[in-house]
């Protein structure tokens, strides 16, 4: 299993009860996948530098995590599709 940093942003303009559903439904594609998710870190709502899909604040949400190139690549599918967020990075981390 490698380490992965995956970064999103979630729209702003949704109430807090779905920013929590959005977030606990990624970790959740994570999870089901055999992932173990070493910490989860809410980074609070930031001012975007550039306008992302109209919207100019998103809520920044942090996951390290330990799994298999297939969550990773499970987990950047689901981001694509999902309205609800607006940008994800995926970082390896270095052994």
């Amino acid at each position: 299993m490698n380490k992965y940093e995956i970064m999103f942003i979630v729209r702003a303009d949704i109430t807090e009860d779905e920013i929590s559903n959005t977030v606990k439904s990624f970790e959740k594609v994570l999870t089901d996948m055999g992932a173990k998710i070493v910490s989860s870190k809410d980074l609070g709502q930031k001012k975007l530098a550039y306008e992302i899909k109209e919207q100019v604040r998103g809520n920044y949400h942090l996951l390290n995590v330990e799994c298999t190139s297939d969550a990773v690549k499970e987990f950047d599918r689901k981001a694509l599709i999902d309205e609800k967020i607006l940008r994800h990075l995926i970082i390896k981390e270095e052994e």
